[in-house]
């Protein structure tokens, strides 16, 4: 049993994270801006209120840690100053107090957003990183201080999660929950028949908890791709989720070209919801490799992207609104923007 910390304790994963950890590691320590929604009721579940940006209070909360898995980050719908500031800098406090503190291992949560839009599939980890936006681009250099880091004798798995989806997920999944629940017409940028590979956070926290627990240096010490393995195509999996609800709601195909130009002009003045890596790879195939991981610690996804998106959609319906914040985090709802014009009119 060990003494685990978790940065962006309040998030989305680390709230699964929590469930899934604290009945077999001795504490966990939840450090982030502010204080979770819901926190385990289990007295070694502690929170502290720590910004990553601030090193010496990293410094401070970290100590007695054996394992940092650094989650906290700056979305897309952050300012670019927030998100750089965050991603790469707070990364870079987190790695050096780490080593400072002698905290063995940090599992770091990059994205498959490093991949940028690949004209190559499934793609391997060793494809060439090329960001799209602040947010990509961040990432990209966050894992650049893990490699530099690691030739310093750190030990710092990086983990590159396709988009999860699961209990609790909001953000841009509620903007789609929205509309399903209304019985509006889905609109899908293209004619949806690209597969488009998601992630149950279940299948995300196992592969985590691997880690954590893998002794062997040699075998942790790297990156992976973390995805599901069943998938269709968009329109496929939108239609499955549509009729599991029963409303009405049909996807519907948007000439993909046009559709990304009204995008492109309305994110310019923070009208649109949704960030430009979102739309740009939206009607591309976007499919990782995930046999580096599976083959090195026989891990096998048990969702499959229709599973999480409707067991998502379930929890969503068991939580009325009016009890939903608004904001830019996984946990959140995001303002609509424009797109409440679209929805009226579909």
């Amino acid at each position: 049993m060990i003494h685990l910390a978790i940065t962006g304790g309040s998030g989305f994963l680390a709230d699964h994270l929590v469930r899934a950890f604290f009945p077999w590691v001795r504490s966990i320590k939840l450090l982030d801006i502010q204080a979770p929604v819901a926190t385990s009721t289990s007295a070694n579940v502690h929170f502290y209120p720590v910004d990553v940006r601030n090193e010496a209070s990293l410094e401070h909360h970290l100590k007695g840690s054996e394992c940092v898995i650094h989650a906290a980050a700056a979305l897309p719908l952050y300012s670019k100053k927030d998100i750089f500031d965050v991603n790469v800098q707070g990364t870079r406090n987190v790695l050096e107090v780490s080593k400072k503190l002698g905290i063995p291992k940090v599992i770091y949560i990059s994205s498959t957003a490093v991949y940028g839009v690949p004209k190559v599939y499934p793609i391997l980890e060793s494809y060439p990183l090329q960001g799209v936006g602040s947010y990509g681009e961040s990432k990209i250099q966050a894992e650049y201080l893990c490699h530099r880091y690691r030739d310093e004798g750190l030990c710092v798995p990086i983990v590159r999660p396709k988009t999860f989806v699961g209990t609790g997920r909001l953000g841009v999944f509620q903007i789609l929950f929205d509309w399903i629940k209304l019985g509006k017409r889905i609109p899908m940028i293209g004619n949806g028949s690209n597969f488009y590979q998601l992630l149950a956070v279940a299948d995300l926290v196992h592969a985590i908890k691997i880690l954590v627990v893998e002794k062997n240096e040699s075998l942790s010490n790297d990156t992976f791709n973390i995805a599901a393995k069943s998938f269709q195509t968009v329109r496929e999996d939108l239609s499955a989720v549509c009729e599991f609800a029963k409303t009405g709601a049909v996807p519907f195909a948007l000439p993909a070209s046009f559709v990304k130009s009204i995008l492109r002009f309305f994110e310019k003045f923070n009208l649109c919801p949704l960030y430009q890596w979102v739309y740009e790879t939206a009607d591309h195939d976007s499919i990782v490799s995930i046999e580096k991981f599976s083959n090195r610690f026989k891990w096998t996804p048990t969702y499959s992207n229709v599973q999480a998106l409707i067991h998502a959609y379930q929890w969503y319906l068991e939580h009325p609104s009016q009890d939903i914040k608004v904001g830019v985090t996984h946990t959140t709802a995001w303002n609509q923007g424009i797109l409440n014009v679209f929805k009226k009119v579909l």
